[in-house]
């Protein structure tokens, strides 16, 4: 199995890497090894490694500044996704590219499938719908994952934003009418990596997102709590509830978010299991 994997730097970048099975041959590129808004960049890399699939984990995350930065955000998000896509249509490569909870307006009030219409409220979200659309209307041999607050060991996240406050303050304030469900990268790459190994993986949108839902207040309360259990010396932290409106942010937050994800689970192996948050925060003590 040949792989070209963009965003290798990123948190399921890595975390895919790490993963990646001993008989795959993989390229990891990053936006200075491959800049996804080249078209002709792009397709010569793919006609050069000739990869089975491509997977694109490459985007451009940063929520609040793609609000001024809209141009940029959509050239990485719409036109970089389209850009894979139609690369690995050329060469008959499969294509799974990685999508966001962000396309969706929140009001929902219940767990989202894929067949609830997108309503993003944000220039972050309305980018990744468009990568999403430009890249099925490209290529039909594509696989949509959308996926929700992503956190690993690597790059930045909550969970390290967190530790690091609690280190530094005895009370912090976290937004707690924002309710989502926390997924750990590594859990998602497998995901990835068994959707690829299978090449009958039937194509299309799915969700895939931690099963546990909590709002951001809760989140964090659960991250200190298990550090206080995992290490002695973290001091306990007093988490302050406040209103989304109360955080300082440039770009409009979805209140509810939680995906349902039961049609790519009915796709996976019904023994999998998600890697527990004390595990991966007892790696970020160390």
């Amino acid at each position: 199995m040949r792989i070209l994997l963009t965003g290798a730097k990123g948190q399921v970048g890595q975390c895919f890497k790490d993963r990646l099975p001993e008989d795959w041959e993989l390229i990891a590129s990053d936006s200075k090894t491959l800049n996804i808004t080249d078209a002709s960049n792009v397709l010569n890399m793919v006609k050069t490694f000739e990869p089975d699939v491509v997977i694109n984990a490459a985007a451009y995350t940063n929520v609040d500044k793609a609000e001024a930065q809209q141009a940029l955000a959509f050239a990485v998000n719409a036109d970089g996704t389209r850009n894979l896509a139609r690369a690995a249509q050329a060469v008959g490569a499969r294509f799974i590219h990685i999508s966001t909870d962000y396309v969706f307006d929140g009001n929902q009030g219940q767990p989202i499938d894929e067949d609830c219409a997108p309503n993003p409220i944000n220039v972050y979200g309305q980018s990744k719908l468009a990568g999403e659309i430009l890249a099925l209307n490209a290529h039909i041999d594509t696989v949509v994952v959308r996926t929700s607050w992503v956190y690993s060991e690597y790059g930045h996240n909550f969970v390290k934003s967190m530790l690091k406050r609690g280190r530094e303050h005895d009370e912090v304030a976290v937004a707690a009418d924002q309710t989502g469900c926390p997924t750990y990268a590594g859990d998602l790459a497998q995901v990835l990596i068994d959707i690829a190994a299978n090449p009958a993986f039937p194509r299309g949108i799915y969700h895939y997102s931690g099963q546990q839902s909590m709002s951001w207040y809760e989140f964090a309360r659960r991250i200190f709590q298990t550090a206080a259990q995992t290490d002695g010396h973290f001091a306990q932290v007093k988490v302050k509830a406040i209103s989304g409106e109360e955080v300082a942010t440039v770009a409009r937050r979805a209140p509810f978010t939680v995906l349902n994800t039961q049609r790519l689970r009915e796709q996976l192996s019904p023994s999998r299991s998600e890697t527990p948050l004390q595990e991966v925060i007892q790696r970020l003590l160390a």
